[in-house]
């Protein structure tokens, strides 16, 4: 499991949340539903769904994260809970969940903990890293292990980016119909002149966790030599995002 540090998270990666807005207008929230938010982080997007009046519930299996939506939010329900395991009593109008499954090894799993977490009729609505999703970063970070004989952990990956093809099997042996999914690239800024180091210290710590703090450094700094001319550009590092979007419903 990734370490989370929710301060760097919140500081230098507000983008993952201001990009959600847009998915939680497509959820369209009403006031009463029962809503759960997979995958939270530190809970911004579980209370822009709150400010609708639906009873939103929020679960990671990050406890920093978790600790750190509880101290912003204290009114909303926040629980570690691991998306491939999860169970509730209560069941929801709806699951959102944005920017979360990729990381989740076990994605045919989640989808049907979803499915199982919903109401008939109930909705699912989420985003997550597709097919093609950071390649540049990622080659980068492999040609920067290589030319400094640094071994690069092929199974300590940890991301899965689905093609579209795959998701909508997910979602379908899950039982859901999948009214619309989309696979679009969408590049994303990153905030300021370190913005890819800081990336790379926030999202890719655990490729690196049996590395000296030297190694991981020297890594950092060819990974950024590497990408420059790829992802600097007039007004800073944009990061090249491919996302897939989906809703689905429940019969």
């Amino acid at each position: 499991m990734t370490d989370w540090n929710a301060t760097l998270y919140d500081d230098k990666h507000s983008f993952v949340s201001n990009f959600g807005e847009d998915l939680v207008s497509i959820l369209k929230p009403k006031n009463g539903e029962h809503i759960l938010d997979v995958g939270c982080g530190t809970g911004d997007l579980t209370f822009e769904i709150s400010k609708s009046g639906a009873i939103v519930t929020g679960i990671d299996a990050a406890y920093s994260m978790i600790d750190a939506a509880k101290e912003k939010y204290p009114d909303i329900q926040f629980s570690v809970q691991d998306a491939e395991q999860f169970t509730f009593e209560t069941k929801f109008h709806a699951v959102f969940s944005n920017a979360a499954i990729h990381w989740m090894k076990n994605q045919q799993k989640v989808v049907e903990n979803c499915y199982d977490a919903l109401l008939p009729g109930g909705r699912f609505v989420a985003e997550l890293g597709g097919e093609n999703n950071i390649q540049l970063i990622v080659d980068a970070i492999k040609e920067a292990s290589n030319r400094l004989s640094i071994e690069y952990d092929e199974t300590l990956f940890p991301w899965v980016f689905p093609r579209k093809e795959e998701m909508v099997e997910y979602l379908t042996n899950a039982g859901f119909n999948v009214i619309a999914i989309e696979h679009y690239e969408r590049p994303t800024p990153l905030v300021g002149e370190d913005g890819i180091r800081n990336w790379l210290e926030m999202f890719s710590s655990n490729m690196f966790k049996n590395l000296t703090n030297n190694e991981k450094g020297s890594i950092y700094r060819d990974t950024e030599r590497i990408l420059r001319p790829k992802l600097y550009k007039e007004n800073g590092w944009v990061a090249d995002y491919w996302r897939l979007r989906f809703i689905a419903e429940k019969p």
